[in-house]
């Protein structure tokens, strides 16, 4: 059973970076495409970004430029580069493959 644990999550201030991972026990990451989502307080979750098996990958607008995922099967990890950080990035985080989901990992973005 494929069990995903998301960390890297805190505070940054505006500009800044943060790396976060998505790291899966049994998780066939070279296989399938994995996903980064985002929940923001009282909004709906929204993908952030996909990296499929041949590691292409696609990033909602609002992020294009600024993240990245990188993926290291070697360690079976997902990464989220997250640079020029806003305060709208401000949420908690999901890594998700197939039907499985992260627990979550908060990003702040304040000064």
């Amino acid at each position: 059973q494929v069990q995903l644990v998301e960390s890297g999550g805190g505070l940054a201030e505006p500009g800044g970076s943060l790396q976060l991972s998505c790291t899966g026990a049994g998780s066939p990451f070279s296989l399938h495409a994995t996903g980064w989502y985002r929940q923001a307080p009282g909004d709906r979750r929204e993908r952030v970004g996909v990296i499929n098996r041949d590691d292409v990958t696609n990033y909602a607008e609002s992020v294009k430029g600024r993240f990245t995922i990188p993926r290291d099967n070697a360690k079976q990890t997902v990464y989220l580069q997250m640079n020029k950080l806003r305060p709208d990035d401000t949420a908690v985080y999901y890594c998700a493959l197939l039907s499985t989901w992260g627990q979550g990992t908060q990003v702040t973005v304040s000064s």
